[in-house]
């Protein structure tokens, strides 16, 4: 398998990656779900971390830093870091906001690395929907330091309409100058379901259809 079917496989595997009827956020129903706080392993970070590392390296994004948003963020920039160092010898920096500012001891808003101006960052989350994460944190970084943040990484672009008939992560690229990179997207999730790498097969049908109502034109 590919790392990417791997990644897939993992994600079912861990209970991640579901199938079924699910109301979203966005009122939608969907045919599967995915729920990254579902990881709750060590065994399953170590993994999670190698395949962000994996998509990362593959992409060749200059950095510095990796920051991850509270609080599903926090231990994707770690494990993600950890696996950098490990893999492929990059010894990157990580670092965290906090949900409310620390108002004893050292103080501050982010706990890791110090931002400095200029630094470049990376930006690490589980799944884009509307891009609300990065909207809301994204002035908190530059409020700390004047950052370069180079690109996005997330495990899965669901590549549906956001508000217009763009997906979040082409907004996102149009809004801010950011590039996303996803470890897999939706569409590499039906072709392991075809392929019986992982199952799902008496929901593809629905899969489908959901994505031919919801599905943003791909680039």
């Amino acid at each position: 398998m590919t790392y990417k079917e791997e990644f897939i496989k993992f994600m079912e595997d861990s209970g991640v990656l579901k199938f079924g009827e699910f109301t979203l956020k966005s009122g939608r129903k969907a045919p599967y779900f995915l729920n990254a706080g579902s990881y709750c392993t060590g065994e399953q970070l170590v993994k999670l971390g190698h395949y962000y590392a994996q998509c990362i390296k593959e992409h060749n994004v200059e950095f510095d830093t990796l920051f991850g948003p509270a609080y599903k963020g926090m231990p994707l920039a770690c494990s993600a870091a950890i696996a950098l160092s490990n893999d492929f010898g990059i010894n990157a920096n990580y670092c965290f906001d906090r949900k409310e500012i620390k108002d004893h001891g050292e103080g501050g808003m982010f706990v890791g690395k110090n931002l400095e101006d200029g630094e470049k960052v990376i930006y690490i989350e589980d799944v884009m929907t509307s891009g609300k994460a990065l909207r809301e944190t994204l002035p908190k970084l530059k409020a700390q330091a004047d950052v370069d943040v180079t690109a996005m990484f997330i495990s899965v672009d669901r590549m549906e309409k956001g508000t217009g008939e763009k997906s979040a992560v082409q907004q996102t690229a149009d809004d801010f100058g950011i590039p996303v990179y996803s470890i897999v997207n939706i569409y590499d999730i039906i072709d392991c379901i075809k392929k019986g790498i992982i199952g799902g097969k008496e929901y593809l049908d629905d899969i489908e259809a959901y994505i031919e109502k919801y599905g943003a034109k791909k680039d």
